[in-house]
């Protein structure tokens, strides 16, 4: 059996949990630089609001519907999902975190009454971190998406599943025809997997439900679309074919990419840029036990600025794969400086790491100094520092102090809320 538990529009969850005058009201949280909404309320989806809908669409709401907008604060959200996934671990002894604000928990068959300890779990979350969230149980993962999503819709859609079913919803606890009635009002684009390019598809053959899907013979969905979506009409009907993967697969590549705040020209705006982009991937690097054996940085104006177009990148290969942010940083400037050309307005810049291999199949260079060998050690500790402290608490040189960081190039987020969680200097005061 498979469990998945999902947090309740979570950046937007986030943001009342310090706020909660904004509690029912519609509500939409932005992505970098402000530009299209990434959250939103079911108060905000009331009046229409899109996942991925420009702001600049949405200022009439804000001035006739009181519509409230907030900036991404990802340090903020990124240390309420450890709260929250440390607390769901308790469901199930295997985990696998699926994003911010879902998990996977497998190995549940021998856990004796498992919707109560779902919804004990649940409300525990609810109490010791104010974060909703609905759970899915099934025998496939698939089942338990689907499940999830009527646990979900049970508490804030009335009328669309069982109201018995609202925030956990088991499939092992359902009679047939319940299933099927699941199955029935679930539209075939909501089964996971299928999604927007496919669902046309399968409704112009007249496959409109989950139920619809799950009725389609294996064989001949193999044959007109492809081995994954056999497994999902597999995993629909119970088989599981998807399993838990405790240990996530290595990444083929991280990126660090921003929008400028306002157009750069000058090299060391762009140098401070580049050099915190290239840490934030370095402490990516470390965090899942990788090294890089390349690094591309790339540079380029705005598509939609009246102004010459300029775009050009470059790729450094490194000695040997690394994970330390003082060599990733130096060939990050170097490429950075290869490239970059004067009198260009620059809207954008980035860095992606390459050929990642896992830090444990590295073999250690035994000839390489003995300092060289201890940079590990060097940026554990600089991790463990910073994790402590804030972020920047310790930073390679190229990157200015925060105190005199330049904030022309930073992405705009002029409705961020406190980093209430992890900067001192934000923590909330209550006056008695």
């Amino acid at each position: 059996m498979f469990a998945l538990i999902d947090a309740d529009a979570f950046y937007c969850s986030c943001e009342i949990l310090f706020e909660p005058s904004l509690r029912g009201r519609p509500l939409v949280v932005l992505s970098n630089g402000d530009g299209c909404v990434v959250s939103r309320t079911e108060e905000a989806k009331a009046l229409g609001v899109k996942m991925g809908q420009p702001m600049f669409q949405l200022r009439y709401l804000v001035r006739s519907k009181g519509l409230v907008a907030r900036s991404s604060n990802y340090e903020l959200y990124a240390e309420i999902s450890d709260r929250f996934m440390s607390l769901a671990a308790g469901l199930g002894p295997l985990i696998e975190q699926y994003s911010i604000d879902e998990s996977w928990l497998g190995d549940l068959d021998g856990i004796k009454d498992l919707t109560r300890r779902a919804h004990a779990i649940r409300s525990r979350i609810l109490r010791w971190v104010g974060i909703g969230s609905g759970v899915g149980i099934a025998p496939s993962k698939t089942l338990a998406k689907l499940c999830n999503l009527v646990a979900k819709n049970s508490s804030r859609k009335p009328g669309s599943y069982p109201s018995e079913l609202a925030y956990v919803c088991n499939w092992a606890d359902l009679d047939p025809d319940t299933r099927r009635l699941l199955l029935q009002r679930t539209e075939v684009g909501d089964v996971w997997g299928i999604g927007g390019k496919l669902a046309p598809q399968l409704i112009s053959r007249g496959v409109m439900t989950a139920l619809d899907l799950a009725n389609m013979p294996p064989g001949y969905v193999r044959s007109t679309w492809g081995l994954v979506m056999e497994r999902t009409v597999r995993e629909l009907n119970g088989i599981s074919c998807i399993p838990l993967e405790e240990i996530p697969p290595s990444r083929q590549q991280i990126a660090v990419t921003r929008s400028f705040g306002k157009p750069v020209w000058e090299l060391p705006l762009l140098i401070e840029a580049v050099s915190e982009f290239t840490s934030m991937a370095a402490e990516k690097l470390r965090k899942g036990k990788l090294r890089a054996g390349a690094i591309h940085v790339f540079i380029r104006t705005s598509p939609f600025r009246h102004s010459p177009r300029f775009y050009n990148s470059a790729v450094m290969q490194l000695g040997a794969p690394t994970s330390d942010s003082k060599v990733l940083v130096g060939a990050a400037i170097s490429a950075l400086k290869s490239i970059f050309e004067p009198d260009y307005l620059l809207a954008k810049a980035g860095v992606i790491l390459l050929d990642l291999t896992p830090a444990t199949q590295q073999q250690q260079d035994l000839l390489a100094p003995p300092a060289e060998r201890d940079q590990s050690l060097l940026m554990e500790a600089m991790d463990s520092i910073n994790a402590k402290y804030g972020r920047g608490t310790l930073h390679v040189a190229s990157l200015a102090d925060e105190r005199i960081r330049s904030s022309t190039w930073r992405p705009k987020q002029q409705m961020r809320s406190p980093r209430y969680t992890t900067r001192l200097d934000e923590i909330p005061v209550v006056h008695a």
